[in-house]
């Protein structure tokens, strides 16, 4: 079955677009204060090397390069390739380990809030047919759920202290599965050889300026906040468990 490519080549409207970025440089923000708050040198010259990325992305995406859909293997590798392989690095290589352990964990939890706006975007790209409606939250993706009680999270653990950090973990885990679900539908939605879902209106938003900042900068950094959560959370409990065995 051949996806239908009618939209592929439409734009969205201009304040649809702006929201989009102020989500993106939000999201920026929040990657910023996390790493500063562990070393100022290293947010100053990550932000420089997401500034640069950014652009890139960008500046393909106006080319139409990930528009193109007649190469193999899709050109929507690039946007999605360098960051999780960068983050992939950082979390086997033992000197990043060590910093990354002290990323604080609110700012991690924070972060999720700028699921919600990624929502209604998306919401908003299904109405203008640029992606499939079970990528929405009226389909299958409940991942606004994650923007929403993040910063309720936040809250009771880190300024309450009314919930223990077992009750973070089972967050970061259920909310890491709602961001996996999205982006499984969202790839088998796309148009591209192994297409599998939603020929009658394809993904094909997110090959767009700027949308192509979703999987190729917020989704990495989402991923990242959980996959760093986790393993501060299990380090965590972990100790407690010994000291407490150890009495």
């Amino acid at each position: 079955m051949q996806p239908n490519l009618t939209h592929l080549h439409e734009s969205t409207p201009p304040w649809l677009e702006a929201e989009f970025v102020l989500t993106t440089f939000v999201t920026l923000y929040f990657l910023y204060v996390a790493v500063g708050r562990v070393s100022k040198r290293k947010a100053t010259s990550l932000l420089i090397i997401c500034m640069c990325w950014l652009t890139f992305l960008i500046w393909l995406a106006y080319q139409h390069f990930f528009q193109q859909l007649a190469g193999f293997p899709p050109h929507f590798l690039l946007a999605i390739g360098p960051p999780f392989g960068l983050i992939i690095g950082v979390l086997i290589i033992p000197k990043s380990r060590a910093w990354i352990r002290g990323l604080p964990l609110s700012t991690l939890t924070l972060v999720h809030v700028v699921r919600v706006p990624v929502e209604l975007t998306l919401y908003s790209l299904f109405l203008y047919q640029q992606i499939p409606e079970l990528m929405t939250f009226a389909g299958r993706n409940f991942d606004v759920l994650s923007g929403l009680t993040a910063p309720v999270m936040a809250w009771l653990v880190f300024r309450q202290k009314s919930i223990s950090l077992r009750w973070l973990l089972l967050w970061n885990v259920v909310a890491l599965g709602l961001v996996l679900n999205i982006v499984i539908h969202a790839i088998l939605s796309a148009p591209f050889p192994f297409q599998q879902l939603a020929f009658g209106q394809p993904n094909v938003g997110v090959l767009k300026a700027p949308y192509v900042w979703l999987p190729g900068f917020i989704v990495p950094v989402v991923l990242f906040s959980h996959v760093v959560s986790l393993l501060q959370l299990i380090s965590v409990l972990r100790r407690s468990r010994l000291s407490v065995a150890s009495v």
